[in-house]
């Protein structure tokens, strides 16, 4: 596969970045993003939303019968949660070595209905034990969609170009669960259908629907840049010299996967503070996403009332990440509005800590403040890192690496509810508050490390990186000292 990033000679780059303002117009620039926009997004939206509704419709359908059926008392279900990440953090890395030598239109399908099989297969699962085991294997089918989908998605866009449209993506999630509150409401009235009980429903049809837009995705997936279809060859040159005019990052390559490349990769400490930080704002979304269901059933409501009171929690936050990542992308800023979320989700935490002395309203309005600020962070913290590496190879395994890290943070959150501590959940709720700023001082040590960085660059400090040997030069990715990390 040819490397998914603007290929071009140093002699050409620089003659054809130069002219391109005076090209294209900005009419161009708007027509060919919009074409862009509507081919890439629509179907990897819709597949992100059923990885994550399959991934989390186990909390929806442990309130509808699933606890007594296969006795999931105890750690029962805790462990369940858990077994899911463990082949879903450990196959992320590899999944994107795989990705980046394959058609994303064939891989990418592939995974999604070998997962919606293990979906329907759950929905007729006789004992604890074989749920366990179908958890494992959806993580191992999950695990590369997401870091896949961001290298794809990003491989099309400028830095400052990404953020809106990663949260827009991520409001997938936002969507996943409130459908997947208002889906388990309408089926739990087939409880009994075929003998079947409602729970067993969720999985059956959920996997059914996954089924299918796997099958039809096949048709819609974009391919790279340089190999797809839907831009002719004069929006491929566009594509092409606008990529190119992006900051540095047309002399900040790496395509070649050489020693010098791992290197530079796995020493690099902004892959790992970047994944840091999004394992620590990633809990919530995790916390919120399996847990919610069985909070809200214990503020006093009926599983199917507790099942449509995730929907407006999952609207607000679907709004607030949308509003967010376009003020984000207007001011060309990350860092602070990731600590706007962690602030967020501290009060609606604070209130849950304290929860004995609130009514039901209030802490209803704690769930609205903790998913807000937890789903608001997790799209910047991404787009954040994108924006910071530069080349092929780095963008790959710094995508999967952080994802990776970051989903510790499901690990985290599949132990620390424990249904002994229930309603209050204070290991639960101090746990998640606790990460919540871990991240936020990751996300402060990165902001400050490239500040510094960044000056150093401008002064000329790092020029001498210039005079090694040209095969490094030419793949040292974001360690070129021309290029400029976003703030």
């Amino acid at each position: 596969m040819p490397v998914p990033t603007n290929v071009m000679s140093n002699d050409k780059e620089a003659e054809s970045v130069g002219a391109h303002s005076d090209v294209f117009s900005a009419h161009a620039e708007r027509q060919l993003l919009r074409k862009i926009d509507l081919r890439v997004w629509p179907i990897l939206f819709i597949i992100y939303m059923m990885s994550f509704l399959d991934r989390i419709n186990i909390s929806n359908a442990r309130i509808q019968g699933m606890t007594e059926e296969l006795n999931l008392y105890g750690n029962r279900f805790n462990i369940a949660l858990f077994v899911f990440f463990v082949p879903y953090i450990l196959l992320e890395v590899p999944s994107n070595m795989i990705f980046t030598k394959l058609k994303p239109e064939y891989y990418i399908p592939f995974l999604m209905l070998s997962w919606a099989i293990i979906n329907m297969c759950m929905g007729f699962v006789e004992t604890y034990e074989g749920l366990v085991v179908l958890r494992f294997f959806l993580g191992v089918f999950e695990a590369g969609v997401l870091p896949g989908i961001v290298y794809l998605a990003s491989s099309y866009y400028k830095r400052h170009e990404f953020q809106t449209r990663m949260s827009f993506f991520f409001c997938s999630t936002v969507l996943g669960g409130a459908f997947g509150g208002l889906l388990a409401y309408a089926i739990a009235g087939l409880d009994g259908r075929n003998g079947l009980a409602g729970w067993r429903w969720i999985f059956i049809i959920e996997g059914a629907v996954t089924a299918v837009v796997a099958i039809v995705s096949v048709f819609f997936i974009v391919d790279w840049p340089a190999e797809c279809r839907f831009l002719t060859p004069d929006e491929k040159n566009h594509l092409e010299l606008r990529l190119a005019d992006d900051g540095a990052v047309s002399v900040a390559r790496m395509d070649t996967l050489n020693a010098y490349a791992y290197r530079m990769i796995l020493t690099d400490w902004k892959v790992w503070v970047g994944g840091a930080t999004y394992l620590g704002i990633g809990i919530t979304g995790y916390s919120t996403s399996f847990f919610m269901p069985t909070i809200l059933l214990e503020f006093g409501w009926t599983a199917r009332v507790a099942q449509v009171h995730t929907i407006p929690v999952y609207a607000v936050a679907a709004v607030g990440m949308v509003l967010v990542a376009y003020c984000s992308d207007r001011l060309k800023h990350r860092y602070g509005f990731i600590m706007l979320g962690c602030a967020i989700s501290s009060v609606g935490y604070i209130m849950l800590l304290c929860q004995d002395r609130l009514s039901s309203d209030a802490k209803y309005a704690a769930i609205f403040l903790i998913t807000l600020g937890g789903f608001i962070g997790p799209p910047i913290a991404l787009g954040w890192l994108a924006n910071n590496v530069a080349g092929h190879w780095k963008h790959a395994f710094a995508t999967a690496i952080q994802v990776a890290l970051g989903n510790v943070a499901g690990i985290v959150a599949a132990v620390v509810y424990r249904q002994d501590e229930a309603p209050h959940y204070p290991t639960g709720y101090g746990i998640s508050v606790a990460l919540v700023w871990v991240g936020a001082f990751a996300a402060s040590l990165l902001f400050v490390g490239m500040l510094i960085e960044n000056k150093k660059r401008e002064a000329g400090k790092r020029d001498s990186r210039l005079s090694r040997p040209k095969e490094e030069v030419d793949n040292m990715g974001d360690y070129h000292p021309s290029f400029r990390f976003t703030l």
